[in-house]
């Protein structure tokens, strides 16, 4: 069982379940807080070492993606 999200935690996720994969950037433009680029990537790295987000690597350019449902984590 995945530890509990917390509320900055569910925005970043609900921004990767309606947009689609995407960089830091590309996420952080989608939240509905005015979030900074370290702490938006902190949140995905610690959302990746909890097992909701993976990521696929492109030299330096990391994607994003959801490993969970939204239904799995309503559940």
């Amino acid at each position: 069982m995945r530890p509990p999200l917390g509320d900055r935690e569910l925005d970043i996720m609900a921004a990767l379940w309606r947009g689609g994969p995407g960089t830091v950037a590309e996420v952080r433009g989608r939240l509905p807080a005015d979030l900074a680029y370290n702490t938006v990537l902190t949140i995905l790295r610690n959302l990746e070492g909890k097992g909701y987000v993976g990521h696929t690597a492109d030299g330096r350019l990391f994607t994003y993606h959801p490993a969970v449902t939204e239904r799995e984590v309503q559940g």
